[in-house]
């Protein structure tokens, strides 16, 4: 691809068409084009920051390349909300006060929507495995674990 190529993805269900630069990542474009809610924080896929969903997988988005891409669906933690109502997991986050600093939060919401996409009823292990690349040094992962484990099957959880 040329400096100057286009990608077009659709992002939280709109459509968006934007220029990469040959070496961009996913998050760089992302925060460049679309929303900012994504954060870097590593820029190595070791935080879990920047975790967005690319066609209904959780993925670190600063390891994509922004080319790869292209054509595919992306939800970022501004599409998780339907409306003015909270996604069932923001909602239990903010029940069970795993929330803190608010840096990580983003991408412990995305990663953790991807879980229970997956798994309506994980066990805390099943929780720790698909939170494992996500990192925290606020809250001691206990109140995060909590708030997934107290979502039951019958939540609506897309």
């Amino acid at each position: 691809m040329s400096p100057t190529s286009n990608i077009s993805c659709t992002v939280n269900e709109s459509i968006v068409t934007a220029p990469i630069a040959h070496h961009s990542t996913l998050l760089e474009w992302l925060r460049a084009n679309a929303s900012t809610g994504t954060k870097e924080g590593c820029a190595e896929g070791e935080c879990g920051a920047c975790t967005i969903k690319l066609n209904g997988a959780a993925v670190t988005s600063c390891l994509v390349p922004t080319a790869q891409a292209d054509g595919s669906s992306l939800v970022t933690i501004e599409g998780l909300a339907t409306g003015s109502a909270l996604h069932p997991v923001q909602q239990k986050f903010l029940d069970k006060f795993a929330v803190q600093c608010g840096f990580c939060t983003p991408g412990f919401l995305v990663a953790a929507s991807a879980l229970l996409a997956e798994n309506d009823s994980p066990s805390k292990e099943d929780i720790e495995a698909g939170l494992s690349g996500n990192l925290c040094r606020c809250t001691g992962y206990y109140s995060i674990v909590e708030s997934l484990s107290s979502l039951s099957a019958k939540t609506e959880l897309s």
